[in-house]
């Protein structure tokens, strides 16, 4: 008989408990279900519903149960559906009528709310951690490149030079904003639900603001209705997930091009890279090809709840169980991704040689160009039109800017002089772009100066 069989005439028909079952994901929850349940049990007690020996014997028997699962003795079915009938049951045959008042006060709708919350509060802990520990490999990479200059591309054509620290840096700025949303995230996340019961709180003297203290909650849920049928905290960790699935897949597509022989700006290490099966030459960039393709899954899961819930009527219904599945995949998808990429990232090398080739490709020194004549009171559009008809010249020519004379430049306008041949200096085009974010090695190097003492403070407060 099913701990809810009283109503029931007929058992419940077998492939219809194999298909409403989800003990087979839901396990993964049994700690968060003990934590909570040992909470309950100690406001039940305070309150006066549980007497000292009933709540010594639930004790007991939920910390057996937890050694049980942990140690692989525990026996899992799909009769007992969940994992809090799981729990529950077992509790019962060991613990008599103590385990029957467990339940209590509370239903399996504020259960389940109960668990995710504090499922999700640990793994934003630690997807935040691994973010940080990107962001410190990645800071300290850019901090090795600050001079190594570096073709920036628009369009995905040369576009103005640049250094692979500033492209770096890009791409931190994108991962702290990550780190911020799950902070953000956390703040939402760490709000109790216990006592809500199915959906319109209980009859009985609960003390929700207790069993929210003994959870470190900093938050009562003010609606119980909202407390046992809110998701949102879990879209917005699928949301936040895919975004930073989302800035790695921009990474990983980037370091599949500069990979590729027919550019070589860098060699990503051995062993983030398969061969082929046919072709003997081939090194092929599987690691970040993978994460690219992973940040798809992600995106799935989020769609997957998003639907899920959009013609969702209050409070609970039997739907929210497909919450779990791709919650679960989104976050066994996320973590590997951040380390495997880390460690990836970690062992990147500049090709420094097919770089400074790429850089007197394309013309990238032609906005330097422009400025320059501006510098010299030329109108920018009238610039604009004599460094195009130059770039123009020099495809004709088969030349590049180095080639020309200054007799060639003078020919296109009156304004170049000897010093035109400064102008046209990667390395110097870089140094004088000292905007606040720019590339200049100086301003480069006090931005990471100041990221990386902000995130040490960061891991040391943690």
């Amino acid at each position: 008989m099913k701990l809810w069989g009283g109503r029931f005439q007929k058992e419940t028909a077998s492939e219809v408990e194999e298909f409403t079952s989800s003990i087979f994901f839901d396990k993964r929850l049994y700690r968060y279900d003990i934590e909570g349940s040992l909470a309950h049990a100690k406001m039940l007690e305070k309150c006066g519903i549980l007497n000292e020996n009933e709540y010594r014997e639930i004790v007991s028997g939920l910390k057996q149960i937890e050694k049980e699962i942990e140690s692989g003795d525990f026996d899992f079915q799909h009769s007992r559906e969940d994992i809090h009938m799981h729990i529950e049951s077992r509790l019962i045959e060991l613990t008599g009528d103590a385990g029957e008042k467990l339940h209590t006060g509370r239903s399996r709708n504020d259960q389940v709310a109960l668990d995710m919350r504090l499922y999700l509060r640990d793994i934003v802990g630690i997807v935040n951690s691994e973010l940080l520990n990107l962001r410190e490999v990645l800071l300290k990479k850019a901090q090795k490149n600050i001079n190594r200059t570096f073709p920036g591309f628009t369009h995905m054509q040369p576009a103005q030079p640049t250094t692979f620290a500033h492209h770096l840096l890009a791409y931190d700025e994108q991962f702290m904003r990550d780190y911020m949303r799950f902070e953000e995230l956390s703040v939402r996340i760490n709000v109790s639900p216990l006592g809500s019961g199915a959906m319109a709180g209980t009859t009985l003297p609960v003390d929700r603001e207790y069993t929210a203290s003994l959870l470190d909650f900093t938050k009562t849920a003010e609606n119980t209705m909202d407390a046992v049928s809110d998701r949102d905290f879990i879209i917005e960790f699928l949301s936040d997930a895919a975004l930073v699935m989302m800035h790695l897949s921009r990474f990983c597509e980037e370091i599949v091009m500069w990979s590729a022989p027919q550019n070589g700006y860098i060699e990503i290490p051995d062993q983030f890279c398969t061969g082929s099966s046919i072709m003997p030459q081939k090194k092929n960039p599987d690691a970040a090809e993978l994460i690219r393709a992973k940040t798809a899954r992600v995106y799935g899961s989020l769609m997957q709840m998003l639907t899920l819930l959009k013609g969702l009527p209050m409070a609970y219904n039997r739907d929210m169980q497909e919450d779990k599945e791709s919650l679960f995949d989104a976050v066994d998808t996320l973590i590997p991704s951040v380390r495997v990429f880390r460690e990836m990232l970690r062992g990147l090398k500049i090709n420094a040689q097919a770089v400074d080739k790429a850089l007197k490709r394309g013309f990238i020194a032609a906005t330097d160009i422009s400025d320059y004549l501006v510098k010299k009171g030329v109108p920018f559009r009238t610039t604009h039109k004599i460094v195009g008809r130059i770039v123009r010249f020099c495809i004709e020519q088969d030349k590049n800017f180095e080639d020309l004379s200054l007799k060639e430049w003078k020919e296109h306008s009156l304004e170049f002089e000897r010093d035109i041949f400064e102008i046209i200096n990667i390395e110097e085009s870089v140094k004088k772009r000292a905007v606040t974010g720019g590339p200049a090695p100086e301003i480069a190097a006090e931005s990471i100066k100041k990221k990386l003492n902000k995130l040490r403070k960061i891991k040391e407060d943690s």
